[in-house]
């Protein structure tokens, strides 16, 4: 009960922290609080109220009455986002992917998209095809997923790359600054049809993809926007293989 573990993805100035099986646990001082679980997590107050699975909160000295699991944010006072990337183990997308594919044409050359440590988050069982819907998804069992969360930088007026493939279920949550997670109908700034604003705290409300009938993750064309020098943190489900 009320297990607490720090997590490597954090900084000098973000602590994070992975909370599982939670029951009356006191959030002391002011925490983003992110329910990776896959069961509501119930929030103490007047009433206490649930948060969803796939969302956030922020709480200020508050009992999270129960949980499955959730991630605890920390911002420190005066932190600046721009500082996590003199932190160890951070280093643009580009060159992660350049070094891991060998491909140095991976990634949009000129895209300043730094990304920090990958961390473990704990496992979860979820039936995807009832949490995402999708084409004539069909009915699965619950299957095991593994979770994985890491903090991502873009400075102010970044676009940081329309796509459409994961291999994995992803939601995102703003910790410092303010973004936007952006759909579009085809790779081109153009056909955007939806902005989504993000400020600390915020949570995209649901995964983008749906499932399909293989089982793979079918996404939009999706991006994050950098409105101002901002800070995020992604949350992987990882499909385990049996």
């Amino acid at each position: 009960m009320n297990r607490t573990t720090p997590l490597s993805c954090g900084t000098s100035e973000i602590d994070v922290h992975l909370l599982e099986d939670a029951e009356d646990f006191l959030v002391q001082g002011r925490r983003i609080v992110v329910n990776t679980g896959t069961r509501p997590a119930l929030v103490d107050g007047d009433p206490a109220k649930p948060l969803p699975p796939f969302h956030s909160t922020v709480l200020v000295d508050t009992v999270i009455r129960r949980a499955e699991s959730v991630v605890l944010l920390r911002v420190h006072d005066g932190a600046l986002a721009h500082r996590t990337t003199r932190e160890p183990g951070w280093a643009t997308l580009g060159d992660i992917l350049a070094e891991t594919t060998g491909n140095p044409d991976a990634f949009p050359a000129g895209i300043p998209l730094w990304r920090g440590p990958q961390s473990p988050a704990g496992h979860v069982l979820m039936d995807a095809a009832a949490v995402l819907g999708g084409d004539e998804a069909p009915a699965r069992n619950p299957e095991r997923f593994r979770v994985q969360v890491n903090l991502w930088f873009a400075p102010a007026g970044t676009d940081c790359a329309i796509h459409n493939e994961h291999g994995f279920i992803e939601v995102h949550t703003q910790v410092l600054g303010n973004g936007r997670m952006q759909k579009f109908r085809e790779r081109d700034h153009k056909s955007l049809y939806e902005d989504l604003y993000m400020a600390p705290g915020y949570t995209t409300p649901q995964p983008f993809c749906s499932l399909q009938p293989d089982g793979s993750f079918r996404y939009p064309w999706h991006q994050y926007y950098a409105d101002t020098d901002s800070v995020w943190l992604a949350v992987e489900y990882h499909r385990e293989t049996q």
